[in-house]
């Protein structure tokens, strides 16, 4: 296979960021957003599962169950947000560090200024040590998963995986392997 047959094949099957960052992100805010409701459920945390709600519910329903399962749906759609956020702005670096500096950020601008200011949470010098150490740790897991599954499918994080440095080799131009 020569390098324009190659590059052709590659610009073929490029992913779409949109479809991408909507799949991501479901399962980034399905996933982390059961976390975070069995945390609270545990008492890991007292920070409701729906506090992305609370501007828009009575704080009586978010302590029901039904407000727990929109919370939950909140969650997932401000993951889809922030992970087309991501994908858009910030998907050519590779690694895992720019996903959990992300999820740092996310956890910053919620738990330490937005949050409080609109009375989705108390402010973090009133949470207990046990809050704040478990949602700073769902948010970094959270960052992470975005950010790793952004960077995998846009960069060549695949590359570095054991076992597909055979494979990998195998698609570089000029390489023909009887397959």
């Amino acid at each position: 296979m020569n390098l324009i047959q190659h590059e052709q094949q590659k610009s073929s099957t490029l992913t779409n960021p949109v479809l991408y960052s909507l799949q991501i992100g479901f399962f980034a805010g399905l996933i982390w957003g059961g976390f975070r409701w069995f945390f609270f459920v545990f008492q890991f945390t007292t920070v409701l599962p729906g506090y992305l709600a609370e501007p828009f519910y009575k704080h009586s329903f978010l302590l029901s169950n039904y407000g727990h399962l929109v919370g939950w749906g909140y969650f997932t759609l401000f993951s889809i947000l922030a992970t087309m956020l991501y994908t858009f702005v910030l998907r050519k670096l590779k690694g895992a560090w720019p996903g959990l500096i992300y999820g740092v950020a996310w956890w910053s601008i919620l738990y330490g200024a937005v949050g409080p200011m609109l009375g989705m949470m108390k402010p973090l010098n009133k949470m207990s040590w046990s809050t704040v150490t478990t949602e700073f740790c769902v948010f970094l897991l959270w960052g992470l998963f975005i950010g790793y599954s952004v960077a995998v499918e846009y960069t060549d994080e695949r590359g570095r995986e054991p076992g597909d440095v055979e494979k990998n080799q195998n698609l570089q131009p000029g390489n023909v392997t009887n397959s």
